[in-house]
């Protein structure tokens, strides 16, 4: 039987995300100190921003065009995390293999959001 959803904490694709932004956040902590203002506070940003869109579309679930407004951003924030991922990548700051794997579960969210999205968050 499906577990009932009483928050966004409860949804797996906030879940999903929180982790990966929580991984990125303990990974840029070796970035350079020249990144700080850029890549670093840029990946964290649209990392957290991933997950701040989800739970906020789950509190505008009953008006829909807000609600698929929030998830569309969510997923842009998605994409831009990717970007920045391969930033990382490129510039030797990150492992080729850590940021294929959080590469891959940005590529995940938008259709785990929008699976629970017309699934299971009704109002």
């Amino acid at each position: 039987m499906a577990q009932t959803i009483k928050t966004h904490r409860d949804l797996d694709v906030y879940q999903m995300g929180f982790e990966a932004a929580m991984r990125i956040f303990e990974l840029t902590k070796s970035f350079p100190k020249e990144e700080t203002y850029s890549l670093t506070d840029q990946i964290r940003r649209s990392s957290r921003s991933v997950c701040s869109n989800i739970a906020e579309a789950w509190r505008k679930r009953r008006y829909e065009a807000a609600f698929v407004s929030k998830l569309n951003d969510s997923e842009a924030e998605a994409a831009e995390t990717q970007v920045w991922l391969e930033f990382s990548v490129k510039c030797n700051y990150l492992d080729a293999a850590v940021g294929r794997e959080l590469y891959t579960i940005y590529d995940n969210i938008p259709s785990t959001s929008s699976g629970q999205a017309w699934g299971s968050w009704s109002i």
